[in-house]
């Protein structure tokens, strides 16, 4: 179950985005931003984006004035130490909420954690593929997204994070630098689905209509499959090749 921070850690978020953190990542990447007029400079709303990196969640919130909440694994929360000290005030410093991922109550958790960050008038930025693609493609939305925009009645705003995958590759760390763009469409009310947050019809739709439009800014090829399942299967494709390959049979 999440525990909610009430917004707190906002000392630390601002030094490290104006400070510690912010100054060093925009003179050394420069990211390119667009559309930030789209994002609403008051009140609540979401920001749902792609997700190709690590490095998305730094570099969205990097290029706007208002902070950005996300979830993060309870784990970066439970550490102990000095080590564990300094995750947990990280990780909360950077706009992040813990949730369980445990059990199967990951998409509930998230779901909650992001209503009370609306219901504050915040930003919550979340993924609706819900882990990072493999490949560079966007693939299939959770209908999470909807389910909280219908409920937190509040509009959705598409964005995309390009180059990411580039600075940051799956699995690394930094492996070059080149300036990112962060692109934000259009705010997409869905106020005509309201009181229908339990159709999963109109939540299949709202979240297609959602990735269509984060397709359209980002540029990616979208693959109608989620990505866990994708990847899995990349991975018995690769893994089948490769027996192919050291086969001694003709």
């Amino acid at each position: 179950m999440e525990r909610g921070r009430g917004g707190g850690g906002r000392g630390i978020y601002w030094v490290l985005k104006n400070v510690l953190l912010g100054p060093a990542i925009d003179k050394i990447f420069r990211p390119v931003v667009e559309g930030r007029d789209h994002v609403p400079a008051t009140g609540p709303a979401i920001l749902a984006s792609n997700h190709l990196s690590f490095a998305d969640w730094l570099f969205m919130p990097l290029v706007l004035d208002r902070r950005v909440t996300f979830v993060a694994k309870s784990d970066y929360f439970t550490g102990v130490g000095v080590k564990g000290w300094a995750q947990r005030r990280f990780f909360a410093g950077t706009g992040q909420v813990p949730i369980d991922r445990t059990g199967g109550r990951a998409s509930e958790g998230a779901l909650r954690a992001g209503l009370k960050v609306l219901e504050r008038g915040e930003l919550f930025g979340i993924y609706p593929e819900g882990t990072r693609s493999h490949d560079g493609r966007l693939y299939k939305g959770r209908t999470g997204v909807a389910r909280m925009a219908l409920l937190a009645k509040v509009p959705v705003v598409p964005t995309a994070v390009i180059g990411t995958d580039v600075i940051a590759p799956p699995g690394k760390i930094i492996t070059k630098i080149v300036s990112p763009t962060v692109r934000f469409g259009a705010p997409l009310d869905f106020s005509r689905y309201e009181g229908l947050e339990s159709d999963r019809f109109i939540l299949r739709s709202i979240t297609d209509e959602i990735m269509y439009a984060i397709m359209e800014l980002s540029g990616q090829e979208y693959v109608d499959l989620y990505a866990p399942a994708a990847k899995e299967a990349a991975a018995k494709e690769a893994a089948a090749a490769e027996r192919d390959e050291i086969s001694p049979q003709a």
